[in-house]
Order: C-alpha cells, then sequence, then structure tokens
C-alpha cells in the first residue's frame, strides 16, 4: 500500500501526551521518520529517560497508524531521551546542570536522606545523568548510606584553579562534607562557616553533565536553604513527610517556605515515606502504622502534587546502614516504589519546562 509522510505525521497527530495535553507531532516528538511499502519507522523522543508513558503513546501510536494510514504496515517505534531545562547553560554557576532538585523535610527523623540517595539512583537506572550533593552539613549521611566512608575527592586544576573532583558511585557524581571530614569530627560550625562549605561543595566542585542534581538538604529550613536558594536556580523541591500530625505540620513549614515570596522555589511534590507496613507473608496486605493519607492531603492543601507513598521496610534501613541501597535491587516492592518516585519526580520537572520556553 502506498502511503505519503504527511499521512503519516497526520494519523500521529492525534496521539497526545497526557501530560502536555499536546499532540507528538506538534511537540517535536517524533524523529527520523522513515518508510517503505511495507514498514514504517520513527523514533519518540521523550522529555525524560524515566518517563512513565512508554508504553501507552507506543500502543496509541500504533492504533493511530492501524486506523489512519494501514493495519498492514509493520510499525517500528524506537524511543530517546532529551532531558529539559530552563537554565541558561551559560551560567557560572553549575553550568553544566540542567534540573536541580532538592529534597528537604520540616523536621528530622522522616528518611529524608533515604528518600534523596534511593531517588537519586533510581533516575540514574533510567540512563539519566545523575549527580547528588549532600549538602546536611551538619550530619552528612551519603558517605554511609553508599558505601564511601573514607572515600576522598581528587582536585584537578582548571585554568589555574584548583577543582575539586566528586566521588564516582556506579556513574553517579558524588559530594558530600563528609569526605572532607574526619568520619567521628563533629561540624561545631556557626551559621556563615555552615553557609561557606556549602557554596564549595557546590561552586568549586567540578560537575560534568548532568541531567538532574539533587540535594540532600538539613532538616528545618534555615541558613542553608536560604542560602542555596540565592545561589543557584532550583528547579523544583521535593518535600518527605511522615503520616503523623507532627511531621505534617513542620512539611507544612517547608513548603509555604519554598512559596515565600524571598524564595519563590516550585514545589515538585510530597512523598510520604513510612506509610505502610506489608509483611512478607502477606504481599497484598497493608497496615499504615502511623496513619493513613496526611500526605496526600497535605498535598491537597497547597494544591502541589503528590508524589507517591513509600513503605517501611526492613531492607530499605539495612542497605542505607551498609552501604548498599534499596532502588539498586529490582522486583521488591521498595524498589519499585523508588523506580515510581523517580518517575514523578522526572514528570513533574518536564511538565514544568514545558511551560515556558526551553533553552536547551
Amino acid at each position: 500500500m502506498k502511503f505519503t509522510q504527511e499521512q503519516i505525521l497526520k494519523a500521529l497527530s492525534v496521539v497526545e501526551d497526557p501530560d502536555f495535553k499536546k499532540d507528538l507531532v506538534t511537540l517535536n516528538m517524533i524523529k527520523d521518520l522513515s518508510f517503505t511499502d511495507e514498514e514504517i519507522k520513527f523514533t519518540i523522543e521523550l522529555t525524560t529517560p524515566a518517563c512513565p508513558l512508554k508504553e501507552q503513546l507506543e500502543n496509541d501510536c500504533r492504533n493511530a497508524i492501524a486506523q489512519l494510514v494501514s493495519n498492514e504496515v509493520k510499525v517500528v517505534i524506537d524511543f530517546s531521551s532529551r532531558v529539559t531545562t530552563l537554565r541558561d547553560v551559560k551560567s557560572d554557576i553549575l553550568p553544566n546542570v540542567k534540573n536541580i532538585v532538592t529534597v528537604s523535610s520540616g523536621k528530622g527523623g522522616v528518611g529524608k536522606s533515604t528518600v534523596a540517595v534511593n531517588l537519586a539512583l533510581a533516575l540514574l537506572r533510567t540512563g539519566a545523568k545523575v549527580g547528588l550533593i549532600d549538602a546536611d552539613i551538619y550530619g552528612p549521611s551519603v558517605p554511609t548510606m553508599l558505601g564511601l566512608q573514607g572515600s576522598r575527592p581528587s582536585i584537578q586544576k582548571v585554568d589555574d584553579k584548583n577543582r575539586i573532583v566528586p566521588v564516582d558511585y556506579l556513574g553517579m557524581q558524588v559530594m558530600s562534607i563528609g569526605f572532607l571530614i574526619q568520619d567521628k569530627q563533629p561540624v561545631a560550625w556557626r551559621g556563615p562557616m555552615a553557609t561557606s562549605a556549602l557554596r564549595q561543595i557546590i561552586t568549586d566542585v567540578l560537575w560534568e553533565d548532568l541531567d538532574y542534581l539533587v540535594l540532600d538538604l538539613p532538616p528545618g529550613t534555615g541558613d542553608i536553604h536560604l542560602t542555596l536558594a540565592q545561589l543557584v536556580p532550583v528547579t523544583g523541591a521535593v518535600v518527605v513527610t511522615t503520616p503523623q500530625e507532627v511531621a505534617l505540620a513542620d512539611a507544612r513549614k517547608a513548603i509555604a517556605f519554598y512559596q515565600l515570596e524571598s524564595v519563590k522555589v516550585p514545589v515538585l511534590g510530597v512523598v510520604e515515606n513510612m506509610s505502610f507496613f506489608t509483611p512478607p507473608e502477606l504481599p497484598d496486605k497493608k497496615y499504615y502504622i502511623f496513619g493513613k493519607g496526611g500526605g496526600r492531603l497535605l498535598a491537597q492543601q497547597f494544591e502541589v502534587p503528590f508524589l507517591g507513598e513509600l513503605p517501611i521496610e526492613q531492607d530499605i534501613r539495612e542497605g542505607g546502614d551498609f552501604g548498599k541501597p534499596i532502588a539498586l535491587q529490582t522486583a521488591t516492592t521498595a524498589s519499585k516504589a523508588f523506580e515510581l518516585l523517580a518517575q514523578s519526580v522526572a514528570q513533574q520537572i518536564a511538565m514544568q519546562n514545558a511551560k515556558l520556553e526551553v533553552i536547551s
């Protein structure tokens, strides 16, 4: 059967991206289109390798071609990705970083660092280029959670200036104040010293090209948070809470902080950690030990996305204690939960970037 490129593109123009509410042709997501009488081949360029909609988009494209072009032609669909950014890539601050994501909480003890580490690794596993900064100056825990105790970054001279080379972890670039001090040395610094250290581990580090740079912030809303908001253009914040009211009350303050006129950092959403417990012998059962639905309600109150629930699991705790993060495992309830969280965060970033003109 004979058909034209115009017919194929017209068929694909009825396929809408569920997030952007526009068709794939208008969004310029159809690449490398080629065809013969027997085969149509093209690539769908996604805005993130963590896109959760691949299967849906592929099925919709196949159905559109079958209905509007031919139901006999062979259709070959590939996927690629190009992570979008609103940043000026010529900026002096983190010029090689497309998206800067903070992970924060209103209070300690809600698993913020666990979320940050596993979120970063879940993004890495999708094929994205990821960096991780342990910005919890007073209580750096990332070296322990990644099994990098004793690691030290190297120094490289660039343009007559010494730059810090981040520690490599499975291809992820990692920087922590914990790499620069002794393991048992307390960080007894006043505010200005802490913020100066934060500036150094952000601006003096030789970051290679990154799609996402995840920052694990200290709990609360203090000097570190204000300095960061003023120092770098943060793409968005992920706020971590647990279901209890005492945690939710502090999480409200964290969201309100990001919405201050002097801060103005978009909140990508709320993630509820320690949401439920599922016994191994009862995989379909969920026990909501600390309450149910608090994180979702918080997101609704502030009209921000709810990014999902993370379970209580012994493997999560052991992974953090022994330097084997749960996100590196497969086919577990917890690793799947972090995979879905990474997809949700990447999805929110892509949607936010699409609202304004994309620079690169």
